[in-house]
């Protein structure tokens, strides 16, 4: 079951609310533990007590880390404990079949035969709800944070449906007193219903239109693809995957609000960053958070000698890319933005600050697209082979094949220029905008009638986009 689906969006959903606003308040979250094992069942329901029983093993190393403070070695052996446990799920779920494969083709270029292997099924979410177990409890380890009150909170924390198949990844100690005490009003429950009405609106009109052109692009052959159709993909899929998990995030904060609580927010423009380092600082906001809180800070950061700091650097976003997914591709994407980063540092952020404004933006965005490119590919060959392409500048010889702008309808495009616009308009001044147009700061605009015609006009034309266009999971799922 996913958020932009019509069994989601008009019958687990009027269902959940209206059961979730009639329960009394002392058991509103154990209905939200329910129907949020229930949302991930659905989907994998071999994978529900494999959770459940993950969690138990976490809330009592929790428990056994508190009782034992001070205790250092006694508490080393249980947060190890959780580590090895935790990663070892990880690893097993998914990546075994990527080094299982791995493996057999170097065995096969021995001419030696390979290992029988069934393939793992992926549980939806692992990546996510894993970071989530770990922070708690190194947090409690850090004694940061005290062990949850009773099994049932730690499982809503893990499970609460709307982050948990794709986040955003949320801290314990954040949301910790909102599971006790959380206010329902109906400020909280119109902004959610807003915020999740924009989120499916990026995800179905604009995110699904950009990837069936991005999906085209990247299965053409190579020796049919031309420099215009690559920079077309590259284009499309670095939109598509903006607003696909963009749109994602403010579905599930816009849910949380609708259930009381607020989750921390994921993007903030990020297309607008002056460079790599601050676009990690725009996007995938919890992500960025969360590996500088437990990779690397203890690593060192940036308190270690120059060389140290670069390492730690390129080694967590080797981590990072080997987190989004089992291929060599995510690995070369990690290091790219890791290089990206050691380059900011060692002179670019210094270099940069005398380029015109728009330019460094540009530039940045260039680096970016270059690296979904790779992020996007099935093969390193595949990837390079589009890359060569998209830089070669050189028109498709094949007088059949279809031009670039044949491979967009009126619809992609219009998104297309929807999207650009939305992406990049927020580097404008808009402070200075608005003082010149003070219709802006009318108080019927700031009145919540209009964001809620805009909200219901959305939500009608995306249901009815889902039931007329081609099906795109969210990107993020698959992490």
């Amino acid at each position: 079951m996913v958020f932009s689906s019509l069994l989601f969006l008009f019958c687990f959903l009027p269902l959940f609310f209206a059961g979730y606003y009639l329960v009394p308040r002392p058991l509103k979250n154990d209905f939200a533990l329910m129907g949020s094992l229930l949302f991930y069942a659905w989907g994998a329901p071999r994978f529900v007590l494999a959770l459940i029983l993950s969690s138990t093993l976490d809330y009592v190393l929790g428990i056994l880390l508190h009782r034992y403070h001070g205790q250092r070695r006694t508490q080393n052996v249980l947060i190890g404990i959780s580590v090895v446990a935790n990663v070892s799920l990880l690893l097993y779920f998914k990546y075994a079949n990527f080094f299982v494969g791995q493996l057999n083709e170097l065995l096969s270029s021995y001419a030696l035969p390979p290992l029988a292997w069934s393939a793992v099924a992926l549980p939806i979410g692992i990546s996510f709800f894993t970071f989530h177990k770990l922070s708690y409890t190194i947090d409690v380890y850090r004694a940061t944070v005290l062990p949850a009150k009773n099994f049932r909170t730690f499982l809503l924390y893990l499970a609460l449906f709307p982050q948990l198949i794709a986040g955003p990844i949320i801290r314990y100690h954040v949301i910790e007193k909102q599971f006790a005490d959380r206010s329902h009003s109906w400020e909280m429950l119109f902004s959610g219903v807003c915020r999740f009405c924009i989120g499916l609106a990026k995800k179905i009109l604009i995110a699904d239109p950009l990837g069936q052109v991005a999906d085209v692009v990247f299965g053409t052959g190579d020796a049919t693809l031309s420099s215009s159709h690559a920079w077309l993909g590259a284009f499309a899929y670095s939109f598509q995957i903006f607003f696909d998990f963009s749109g994602y995030s403010d579905m599930a904060i816009g849910l949380g609000k609708m259930m009381g609580f607020s989750f921390p927010e994921n993007f903030d423009n990020p297309y607008i960053a002056r460079n790599i380092t601050e676009f990690w600082r725009r996007w995938h906001m919890t992500l960025s958070s969360w590996m500088r809180e437990y990779l690397y800070i203890p690593l060192g950061g940036s308190r270690v000698p120059t060389w140290r700091c670069y390492l730690n650097l390129w080694t967590v976003f080797l981590l990072s890319g080997l987190w989004h997914g089992a291929n060599w591709t995510f690995i070369i994407w990690g290091l790219y933005h890791g290089l990206f980063l050691v380059l900011d540092k060692i002179f670019w952020l210094r270099f940069s600050d005398r380029i015109f404004p728009p330019f460094r933006l540009m530039l940045t965005f260039l680096v970016v697209m270059i690296g979904w490119i790779f992020f996007r590919s099935d093969s390193i060959g595949h990837a390079l082979t589009f890359l060569r392409t998209m830089l070669s500048f050189t028109p498709n010889l094949d007088p059949m094949a279809k031009s670039a702008f044949d491979l967009l309808s009126n619809r992609s495009l219009a998104m297309l220029i929807l999207a650009c616009l939305l992406s990049f308009l927020p580097a404008l001044n808009w402070p200075r905008i608005e003082s010149r147009l003070p219709w802006v700061n009318s108080a019927w605009l700031r009145s919540p009638w209009p964001r809620g015609a805009c909200a219901c006009i959305l939500l009608v034309i995306a249901a009815a986009n889902i039931t007329n266009s081609y099906f795109h999971p969210f990107i993020y799922f698959r992490f």
